[in-house]
Formats: structure tokens, sequence, C-alpha cells
């Protein structure tokens, strides 16, 4: 049915997103694509805490 699901979708606020065919075949169902999001969230996060530990500076190297 055309359709079936845009009112659920509305009222609880969900996107819809489009995956390219070959991303769609790595994944069985919508919970396995936000669980892939979410772990790629929290490697962003700690990865975010461990640079931003450092100056930022890079060091210079002297050749000698």
């Amino acid at each position: 049915v055309r359709g079936k699901y845009y009112r659920r979708l509305l009222d609880e606020g969900s996107n819809v997103v489009i995956l390219e065919p070959d991303i769609a075949k790595a994944f069985h169902d919508s919970g396995s694509v936000n669980k892939a999001l979410r772990s790629l969230l929290e490697l962003t996060r700690s990865t975010k805490r461990l640079t931003s530990r450092s100056t930022g500076r890079a060091r210079k190297v002297h050749a000698g």
C-alpha cells in the first residue's frame, strides 16, 4: 500500500533516508543501520576526546 507508514513516520518525527543499493545490501533492517551509525558517532566522539588533549601544534623535526 503506497504511503502505508507515512502518518506514523510524521507522528514519530522520523527521517526517511534512501540508501544506495550497495550500502543497503550491508544492512538487514533499520535497526542495523542505526546501530552502525551510533557506533560511528561513538568512535567520532572518542577520537575527538583523544585529539583534543593535544596542543594542536605539530612538532618540527630539525635536520641535522
